[in-house]
């Protein structure tokens, strides 16, 4: 039957004209913007995958400038440690010709104050963006560490989480320690000390065939808490010489300190006192005092102090005073004590600056250990966003060979669709010839 109100040819035509229209113009735009999943409607699974990769790559670009950062202030300061040990081996030298009793200690003594004033100028300078990490002289918790962001590390559950090089600050300073600006902690009542030194009192380390012993517990770490350990009441074979009321033995802690650096500064302290009074003859050469460390598995550092294998009688006192609050000294305060000048300053002064040298050397080798950590993150980051951009690219970019030959065959089913439209819209004309 056939109608002039109804062309059901002419609607199938259209049908499919409004079709390749469609696909055409999908076509278009997959080849205009290069995604086969341009928007949420194209894909919704793989378009909601896709971004939040796309979000990762950005946050990793981020995490790329922020190990860029880190690599080069790291770099500032291990380059600064390197110099200040150069500069260090400068003033050995000059402490080995002081050895000497026929040259100019005078002289020499100037040349180690100038190398001195040197390696200040160095410390000064090694700061990059205005962070230096030779110096860390803060109480405030957290100070002490540099955090580099690192990585983001997602979960399945779409949990993310910050991930940190932590770079912990060397001291190489020179500023002195000053104990006067802290505030004394009674006997007995602080957080940071326990045992039998910290009873208010001094006590007595006997000498014997089997010496005694005393203890001193370090149970947590403030910064800014310097503990000093009074030597006195030293008789017998120990001698007076001994004691120590300028309490030279001390520890001040610092951020990032644990409870067993404290106790190994004091006990390194301690038997350097002990190596000192061996050196001028107040001890002998053999002698069993001294200290050691002890470390729990919480923690907790236990200094043990040992007394003179000998008679009865060869006896000395320790007391250790806890004060907080106090100005830290830079870590080679001390070599403003080295004085060449004198035979025993002369002698003395090649321990001591070797320890300086140990210092710098050991700064400069944590400076280069985490900056290469750095740099292996940093190159992994790298090809870790490569691979997320192109996880990406497979899913959301457009095979545009596909998509050209899909185009061209389109192209032609248009036309096609087209003229059928014309000839389904031409058919009722034929009607006419029945009416003639």
């Amino acid at each position: 039957m056939s109608s002039i109100l109804t062309n059901n040819s002419a609607m199938v035509a259209l049908q499919t004209l409004k079709t390749v229209n469609s696909n055409l113009a999908k076509t278009q735009d997959v080849i205009s913007t290069g995604k086969e999943v341009g928007s949420a409607k194209d894909n919704a699974a793989i378009f909601a995958i896709s971004k939040v990769m796309e979000s990762d790559v950005s946050g990793f670009k981020a995490i790329s400038d922020s190990l860029s950062l880190g690599e080069s202030t790291v770099a500032v300061a291990q380059n600064a440690s390197e110099t200040i040990a150069d500069l260090l081996i400068d003033i050995k030298s000059k402490v080995i010709a002081a050895q000497s009793s026929n040259v100019d200690r005078g002289k020499i003594q100037t040349d180690i104050e100038a190398l001195r004033g040197q390696i200040e100028s160095v410390v000064g300078a090694a700061q990059f963006n205005g962070l230096n990490l030779l110096s860390n002289r803060e109480n405030v918790a957290g100070s002490g560490i540099l955090q580099v962001l690192s990585s983001l590390d997602r979960t399945g559950d779409g949990t993310v989480n910050a991930s940190n090089i932590n770079v912990i600050k060397q001291d190489l300073g020179l500023q002195q320690v000053d104990f006067s600006t802290g505030t004394a902690v009674a006997a007995g009542s602080g957080t940071t000390i326990s045992g039998a030194l910290d009873a208010g009192a001094a006590v007595a380390v006997a000498g014997a065939a089997t010496p005694g012993t005393t203890t001193l517990v370090i149970d947590s770490v403030v910064a800014g808490t310097g503990i000093q350990i009074d030597i006195s009441a030293s008789a017998g074979t120990v001698g007076a010489a001994f004691d120590d009321a300028t309490r030279d033995v001390s520890y001040v802690a610092r951020d990032g300190d644990t409870q067993a650096d404290v106790a190994n500064g004091l006990a390194e302290a301690f038997n350097r006192r002990v190596a000192e009074a061996v050196e001028a003859g107040t001890l002998s050469a053999n002698t069993s005092i001294g200290a050691v460390v002890s470390v729990a598995a919480d923690g907790v550092a236990t200094i043990t102090f040992t007394g003179e294998t000998g008679a009865a009688g060869d006896d000395f006192s320790l007391q250790a005073i806890e004060t907080t609050g106090v100005t830290q000294g830079g870590g080679l305060a001390e070599l403003a004590n080295i004085d060449v000048t004198t035979d025993a300053g002369a002698s003395a002064a090649i321990d001591q600056v070797e320890r300086f040298i140990q210092t710098a050397v050991d700064a400069a080798a944590s400076f280069g250990s985490v900056r290469g950590r750095i740099e292996t993150q940093s190159e992994f980051v790298s090809k870790l966003t490569d691979s997320l951009r192109a996880g990406i690219g497979s899913m959301v970019d457009a095979d545009l060979e596909e998509a050209s030959a899909r185009l061209q065959a389109l192209q032609v089913q248009q036309q096609l669709a087209t003229q059928s439209l014309s000839i389904a819209n031409q058919a009722p004309q034929s009607i006419l010839a029945l009416f003639r």
